[in-house]
């Protein structure tokens, strides 16, 4: 009776009477997709905070960034994690009580005195976000009717595109305006109302449960494995990477425990981490092509507001403005996109879309120091477009080609490649940026004709001889940077072009095909 009574009550929360329609479905898909924002907020909201934050707990910049690197392998760890969290649990237990987490840790980094405590938070806060990733897909394939499915990705897919170019901006001007606490303060009532929300709207909204048994081994090697390549990934500039003992170790130590934890997955009866969703070809090649294209796109993120910055003279929010433009298209298109894949084949979509965001950035190839602000901001408003026919299909191909109870498993994954995506992405290209900017400034400096009449001329203005070469050395560097700046778009534009074949390595969708839903 009592089983009886129990797959009862998970009908009637399924499709009973208690399904939601209307104004109620497009809150609770409203509210669901703003929980998603405020994770990926909070991934990009501190970076340009760290000279406040570190300023106001007397520590160094570079001890500062530990507040970034902290969230970010906290939130690597616990995104894979949440297919087994919410079978065991429910998906709307975890997510309430992740989100209750999120809100409590923010509070209490925003009172920390210590960097020791605002680290040890901000872990806190990023095992508590990364579950909220996943679990709003997993949420709303729940609650909406599968004909309105890649609706509700597609607004999901807004805040993947928003949240990471809101960040600096909103960073920014707290830090400038208020101070460095209210980055993490002003997370608390937004939490309150999201929680409100899901509650009145979802409460009986629970996904099935069964008594998984705790995979303790793999946990602890994913815990290690993770930890090891993000703390690899974030320290390896500032030490010159494997010229560094402490670099290669960690590198060691993450190549051996991933390998560990790969065999130890495949073999255990109850893994930490379904990874066994990667045998279906749909699910493998689309998180492939969304891991090589939105790790480059979000290497753009954090390059260009960083060269506006220290060459062309922008402040933090005139560069967040110029970025601002990426969501402008973005949003306006994504809902034609579910009307898009009923009549052209998704894979194709998603090939023209990050074909199409690879062209945008071979159009910053000509950048210069002398470029306007809508130079500037023009690739930026049209690859919004490529991006809305990016995410919405890759979401729609990889999450329909896995089992309905395989649904949670697959979006931790697919979310976790993503997170990943955009750490190795941006380590990689800010090296390489800096690598190629002092190379071509060497390059200028070696052919620069009329230095000599240059500093002449800036001296009968007034220049010493001495802040005559420096200001020609400045000019030099500033231009060495542009050019390798133009040239690295044209290196992420092949990658791009590379993502956008790997979608045909996976098969047709069916005809109106949508999300797996999550129950």
């Amino acid at each position: 009776m009592a089983g009886a009574a129990s797959a009862a009550a998970q009908g009637g929360a399924q499709g009973g009477p208690r399904t939601l329609s209307g104004a109620k479905l497009a809150l609770a898909g409203f509210v669901l997709a703003m929980a998603n924002f405020i994770v990926v907020l909070d991934t990009t909201i501190a970076n340009v905070s760290v000279p406040h934050i570190a300023g106001g707990l007397a520590v160094s910049v570079s001890s500062g960034t530990w507040v970034i690197t902290s969230y970010a392998v906290a939130e690597a760890i616990c995104v894979p994690l949440t297919g087994w969290l919410s079978g065991r649990f429910g998906a709307l237990r975890v997510f309430m009580f992740s989100l209750i987490g999120f809100g409590v840790f923010s509070t209490l980094c925003g009172l920390s005195g210590t960097l020791a405590a605002l680290v040890a938070f901000r872990l806190g806060q990023g095992l508590c976000g990364g579950p909220l990733m996943p679990l709003t897909q997993t949420l709303l394939l729940k609650i909406f009717p599968k004909e309105m499915q890649p609706r509700a990705m597609a607004m999901w897919a807004m805040t993947v595109v928003t949240a990471p170019i809101a960040g600096p901006i909103l960073g920014g001007y707290i830090s400038d305006n208020w101070s460095w606490e209210w980055i993490f303060f002003i997370n608390v009532p937004i939490v309150a109302l999201i929680f409100f929300g899901v509650w009145v709207l979802l409460r009986d909204q629970e996904t099935p449960t069964q008594k998984l048994p705790i995979d303790k081994v793999g946990l602890a090697l994913l815990v290690v494995f993770v930890g090891a390549f993000q703390m690899m990934l974030d320290l390896g500039r500032d030490e010159d990477w494997f010229s560094s003992t402490r670099i290669v170790a960690l590198a060691c130590i993450a190549a051996v425990f991933f390998v560990a934890f790969l065999i130890w997955e495949l073999t255990e009866e109850h893994p930490i981490v379904d990874i066994s969703v990667f045998r279906y070809r749909g699910f493998s090649a689309a998180t492939l092509s969304l891991t090589i294209a939105f790790g480059t796109y979000f290497a753009s993120i954090v390059i260009i507001p960083q060269w506006l910055q220290t060459s062309m003279g922008y402040t933090a929010t005139e560069a967040g403005k110029a970025m601002a433009f990426s969501g402008v298209l973005a949003v306006f298109a994504s809902p034609f996109v579910p009307k898009l894949m009923q009549k052209f084949d998704p894979r194709l979509l998603v090939f023209v879309g990050v074909s199409w965001i690879g062209v945008c950035a071979l159009m910053r190839m000509t950048w210069s120091n002398d470029i306007t602000f809508w130079t500037i901001a023009m690739p930026q408003l049209l690859q919004g477009v490529g991006v809305s026919l990016m995410i919405v299909p890759l979401t729609t191909i990889s999450l329909s080609s896995v089992q309905p109870h395989q649904t949670a498993a697959a979006a931790g994954i697919a979310n976790f490649g993503r997170t990943l995506a955009g750490a190795v992405a941006t380590a990689i290209v800010t090296t390489m940026w800096s690598d190629m900017g002092r190379e071509k400034s060497a390059e200028l400096a070696s052919v620069l004709n009329g230095a000599d009449a240059t500093a002449q001329s800036l001296q009968q203005q007034g220049y010493s001889a001495e802040q005559a070469r420096g200001l020609i050395a400045q000019m030099v560097e500033s231009q060495g940077t542009a050019v390798a700046t133009g040239e690295l778009f044209v290196i992420c534009a092949i990658a791009l072009f590379i993502a956008a074949t790997t979608i045909w390595l996976a098969p047709r969708p069916p005809k109106n095909a949508k999300p797996a839903s999550g129950h």
